[in-house]
């Protein structure tokens, strides 16, 4: 019996470089081994969502080509890739309902994202979005350091955040400067972090 492993391809992505899912990888579905990217809608230039380690993404790939055009990915920090052709994902798939199961798993998750997102654009305000953001952002992407705090990379700009929260890049600015002052967050260029 084969392994996925042994089929997928595998690359390095430096910090900031574009992964070109029409051209390159077109038609991949990708397993991000390590590091996290950003999924970019190509026609706007706006966030669409963040992938981390161990989650899946490109899938798109699998049931609409056309809108799988629209996405382009950027690694956030140097990443490993895994990438495999639609057609073999496809064929996985229907051999193993583990699989399917998985991804039908992360678009239950995603439409979830999505559904509180469209909730909070409905009843919540900018600062109350940013907020909360943030402080989903540092419990996905945070870790513990044993001190009572937990610590993630500040791997999104402000205009990213504004993206994701439906604000201005200006809005993001205010907010986190006045939760910093709040001592509710701490962040720099390279960490944000606030306490457990």
């Amino acid at each position: 019996m084969m392994k996925i492993c042994e089929i997928l391809e595998m690359d390095n992505i430096e910090k900031g470089k574009r992964i070109e899912l029409k051209d390159e990888y077109k038609d991949s579905v990708f397993f991000l081994k390590r590091g996290s990217v950003k999924i970019v809608d190509s026609n706007s230039g706006t966030v669409k969502y963040i992938v981390k380690r161990g989650n899946v993404f490109g899938e798109l790939a699998l049931y609409d080509e056309e809108a799988a055009a629209e996405e382009v990915a950027y690694a956030l920090e140097n990443c490993v890739i895994c990438y495999i052709e639609s057609k073999q994902m496809e064929s996985l798939i229907e051999k193993h309902k583990s699989l399917k199961n998985g991804l039908l798993k992360v678009y239950g998750l995603r439409i979830q994202k999505l559904e509180r997102r469209l909730n909070d654009l409905l009843f919540k305000d900018s600062a109350t979005r940013i907020k909360e953001f943030v402080s989903d952002y540092l419990e996905d992407f945070g870790e513990d350091d044993k001190t009572g705090k937990i610590i993630a990379k500040n791997l999104l700009s402000h205009k990213d955040i504004a993206n994701l929260t439906n604000t201005s890049r200006q809005t993001v600015s205010n907010v986190m400067s006045n939760m910093r002052k709040e001592g509710v967050i701490d962040y720099n260029v390279e960490f944000i972090s606030k306490n457990k």
